[in-house]
């Protein structure tokens, strides 16, 4: 599998090469490097494991579409192949759309912050078109970006029920975890970017 070369969160953000912001992101250049690694290993793997490069890229789209951010959607949508896909992904998203985080706390004093929300589940129509597996990540990465206090041996449960393994199941969680961090920081660098632009 071909390795991504431009930095992706300057892409994302709008970061030209020579520019403040560009200077300011060279600074801290070993944290910009592992953020571009962490983004070829989990999208462009040489080996993908127990988590395919389509299934990782699908992910992706659906967690980049839940965020809302046309940009970043545009992006993880279009690494994957498959019209068909890109349309299932995008339909289940805005049946998914939600704004969180939601949740229940173990009793005592942080149970004032438990919030009732939305748990995604995938339905019939998207089953037959993205098989049990995919409907299953899908609804598992939907609980990690809204509900990341429910997320619990119930859950895991049924990741592996639609046969994902342990490894798969680390790898879909980095997987989000990661678009959780890259996706605050493109959106963050962004708005940096126009407000110098404004200025």
């Amino acid at each position: 599998m071909s390795q991504a070369s431009a930095d992706i969160i300057d892409t994302l953000a709008g970061i030209r090469a020579g520019s403040t912001l560009d200077a300011v992101r060279a600074k801290r250049s070993v944290a910009r490097e592992n953020a571009q690694r962490s983004y070829e290993l989990l999208l462009h793997p040489a080996e993908p494991g127990e988590a395919s490069v389509e299934e990782r890229r699908a992910v992706a789209a659906f967690v980049a579409l839940l965020h809302r951010d046309a940009a970043i959607a545009d992006h993880y949508t279009r690494l994957l192949a498959a019209p068909d896909l890109q349309r299932t992904l995008a339909g289940e998203a805005e049946k998914a759309a939600a704004d969180g985080p939601y949740g229940a706390y173990p009793k005592g004093p942080l149970s004032a912050e438990d919030a009732a929300g939305l748990i995604y589940r995938a339905g019939e129509d998207a089953r037959s078109a993205l098989g049990a597996r995919l409907a299953a990540a899908l609804e598992h990465a939907h609980l990690l970006v809204f509900h990341p206090r429910d997320a619990d041996g119930e859950a895991l449960g049924r990741l592996v029920s639609a046969g994902w393994s342990a490894d798969g199941i680390v790898i879909l969680s980095q997987l989000v975890s990661f678009l959780a961090f890259q996706i605050r920081a493109a959106i963050g660098l962004r708005a940096l970017v126009d407000a110098g632009e404004a200025a």
